[in-house]
């Protein structure tokens, strides 16, 4: 869970100096129904221009960039969050106590701040834009790497790379790259249909299965590996729609052949309670194999027929 950065800053040692709130407040930002409003209507203007036209083929790399926009703001006032509060650690270790590095070291917390409530402003906007680009494309919206964390109160609409999730965990760090909760894990292939109702068809039984999983564990993430053109985005835009979080396992290129492999191994660490399997090629087939020989309950929809198992005792 998410501290705001007066918190982060209670735990260090800030002998002589006091911490108060930043030199602003709530008001100077965007009001949530402000943010919610004028990026609908930008929204609805923008695609009514692309609409019956040559370029409606485009139409879901620009929604993907108006997103973007957002998530790029948000990722600059955390880089500069990130350079203050090395200052800030610098200025600790070289405390004289003076008039000169007292003021020093407040204007760098300042700064932190600043930086800090910008940046949750900013992923409000994203998340915002976001859920517009569920609405219109259908799938959860991603960054092309790293992770959409989200530093407010609630992380729920948090998507996050694993190596993101690696680091942080081998840093024992918590923080907006470290899902709270039980993990699931989904994986399935590319599936071709032969009818738009065949497909529809599909999805709500995947969709079915998802809502069943989380009726037996409400506190739920869901791991996948994050493919936008198979089951994978299926899974994602059901965990946008119910807010559940994501931890994302992209395959390792580097590994040639071995990078589904690699990938199932990594996501059987998280030691999840389920494992929803669709339909899907060899490496699926391991899976689900070596989640049975670790006696995690595999809920079988490869053929989607079967219900949900109860775990093993």
């Amino acid at each position: 869970m998410y501290d705001s950065f007066i918190d982060q800053l209670s735990g260090l040692d800030l002998s002589g100096l006091s911490i108060r709130p930043a030199p602003f407040n709530e008001t100077d930002f965007p009001c949530e129904d402000a943010i919610e409003q004028t990026l609908g209507a930008v929204w609805s203007d923008l695609f009514a221009m692309f609409s019956d036209t040559a370029l409606e083929a485009d139409a879901e790399d620009i929604a993907w960039g108006f997103v973007n926009l957002f998530h790029r703001a948000a990722s600059r006032k955390s880089s500069r969050l990130d350079r203050a509060s090395d200052e800030i650690r610098a200025l600790l270790a070289s405390a004289d106590g003076s008039e000169v590095h007292t003021s020093n070291l407040e204007e760098q917390v300042e700064r932190a701040q600043a930086a800090d409530a910008s940046m949750i402003a900013f992923e409000q906007m994203r998340e915002t834009a976001a859920v517009l680009y569920l609405e219109e494309i259908g799938s959860s919206w991603r960054p092309m790497t790293g992770s959409r964390s989200n530093h407010a109160a609630h992380m729920t609409s948090a998507v996050v790379n694993a190596r993101d999730f690696l680091r942080a965990r081998a840093e024992r760090r918590r923080d907006a790259n470290t899902p709270q909760g039980t993990p699931i894990v989904f994986s399935g292939g590319r599936s071709s249909f032969a009818t738009a109702e065949d497909a529809k068809a599909f999805a709500s039984k995947v969709w079915s299965t998802l809502d069943k999983v989380r009726d037996h564990v409400p506190d739920m993430f869901l791991v996948h590996g994050g493919d936008t053109k198979g089951v994978d985005r299926l899974a994602a835009s059901w965990a946008e729609r119910h807010d559940i979080q994501q931890l994302v396992f992209s395959l390792d290129r580097r590994l040639g052949a071995r990078a589904g492999f690699k990938r199932n191994e990594q996501m059987l660490q998280m030691n999840p309670r389920y494992v929803v399997a669709l339909p899907g090629n060899g490496v699926l087939e391991r899976l689900v194999i070596d989640a049975k020989a670790r006696r995690i309950t595999v809920v079988d929809r490869r053929s989607l027929g079967a219900s949900i198992p109860k775990r093993y005792d």
